[in-house]
């Protein structure tokens, strides 16, 4: 797959970047390295490539220390009542929302952040703001997620399913997520945004480069070709924003663009909330069927039960999800002076709630460490966020996971995990850049 186009490449202003980037993530790059180099484990485990393989460890000796643990710059908490109470909580507020930087070095921030660079994390994106803003986006775009909307797109993605395997009839060795876990997602949620079907493969390549821009702390090699493919995706929907306004459908974009009056989208908030839908309609539903596919293939009796039981495999996304969270961690920031766990947050205090972490609370998961698709309390995890931010694909994502797991399985019994696995370079998103796959009987 190629990579982002050259010549937007040369389209970025460098010293306009650069300065983004400086007070983005040099500036904070710079001190969760310096701390640590000193050995500080919060700061570790932003940076320690070992920790985002395997992070599990460090959230248990996070645990140890307490409810909620800090250290210079930020807190951080593992534990499932606290994140829970944050997350539903007015008192805390998204960084872009508020903003971690000073007012004077905010105000910079917005004057040179180049539009058709903005990232799912800067506002207007709906992950980067907060009531009333978050609220108007959310009620625009909750139509597409109805429960009655999503309950009928369940033949669809049994159609994708269906039509993907049987393109790999025959085909012994595939990469599961190149061949399926990426395509079913991005087709569905291309569906539902009106994407031609060949612009899907593209977006696809650029959404995952640009998904790094989650995590904090980024490189400015990392930073500019992730910029590099949002530029790309941006001059990439500015014409498909006037295809459909053009030739408008009933997708959600078209809805979108039809707005009338104080609910109508602005040119760059039209373009967050349209990329943010795309890239989270497959972000997250990627990394789950890959997550899903690994930890079955290491417990067989297990994929034997639900294969005998197939009512279960709705459970057994729940307990992928509380195991294996697609979305490892989020960060909240104080908005006015509150008291959580008995800790006094003042205004602009961070606190970095890792959603892993609490997943495997034991004061609310037995056992937590083990897999079960028969866990009672699955659904309990806390994966898909908690209060305004909960995902608004919650469902969509449930629903394409278990139809493609159970498609997968009845049609290739004796799939398994063959080769080398390859987990994604990210901090945030948890999930396999490739998963080496096979359906002949495993010797």
């Amino acid at each position: 797959m190629r990579s982002p186009r050259p010549e937007l490449a040369r389209a970025v202003d460098l010293p306009r970047s650069f300065t983004a980037w400086t007070l983005a993530h040099g500036l904070q790059r710079s001190l969760i390295q310096r701390g640590a180099r000193k050995g500080d484990l919060i700061s570790r485990m932003v940076m320690d490539p070992q920790l985002r393989v395997d992070p599990f460890p460090a959230y248990e000796e996070l645990r140890g220390r307490g409810v909620i643990s800090a250290n210079d710059l930020i807190s951080a908490s593992v534990d499932h009542a606290v994140c829970n109470e944050v997350l539903r909580s007015d008192a805390f507020g998204t960084a872009g929302g508020q903003g971690e930087l000073p007012k004077p070095l905010r105000w910079l921030h917005h004057k040179v952040i180049d539009p058709d660079t903005l990232g799912p994390v800067d506002p207007p994106s709906m992950l980067a703001v907060d009531p009333p803003l978050h609220t108007r986006y959310r009620k625009q775009v909750a139509r597409a997620f109805t429960a009655r909307k999503v309950g009928r797109m369940g033949d669809r993605v049994s159609d994708v399913a269906g039509d993907l395997l049987d393109e790999l009839a025959g085909v012994e060795d595939f990469d599961l997520v190149e061949r399926y876990a990426a395509q079913l997602p991005v087709t569905v949620i291309a569906d539902l945004l009106g994407v031609p079907e060949h612009d899907r493969e593209r977006l696809l390549v650029l959404g995952n480069e640009a998904a790094v821009t989650l995590d904090p702390g980024l490189s400015w090699r990392q930073f500019r070709r992730a910029e590099v493919a949002l530029r790309e995706m941006h001059t990439w929907f500015r014409g498909h924003v006037e295809r459909l306004q053009a030739d408008p459908g009933d997708d959600l974009i078209s809805q979108l663009i039809r707005l009338e009056g104080p609910d109508r989208l602005d040119t760059v908030e039209l373009h967050q909330v349209g990329l943010l839908v795309l890239a989270a309609g497959f972000e997250t539903t990627v990394n789950l069927i890959g997550n899903a596919v690994a930890m079955l293939d290491g417990h067989p009796d297990q994929l034997r039960w639900l294969r005998e039981n197939p009512d279960g495999w709705g459970n057994a996304v729940d307990e992928v999800l509380r195991h294996q969270s697609p979305v490892q961690l989020t960060l909240r920031i104080a908005l006015r002076r509150t008291e959580v766990a008995g800790k006094v947050f003042e205004p602009g205090h961070g606190i970095l709630l890792y959603l892993g972490g609490a997943n495997r609370d034991p004061s609310v998961f037995a056992d937590p460490d083990a897999f079960d698709v028969t866990r009672a309390n699955a659904d309990q995890h806390l994966a898909f966020s908690a209060g305004v931010h909960f995902c608004l694909g919650a469902s969509l994502a449930r629903l394409e996971t278990a139809v493609a797991l159970r498609a997968l399985y009845e049609r290739h019994p004796d799939l398994h995990v063959a080769g080398r696995p390859e987990r994604r370079g990210t901090r945030v998103l948890r999930g396999f850049e490739r998963l080496p796959v096979r359906t002949a009987v495993r010797v």
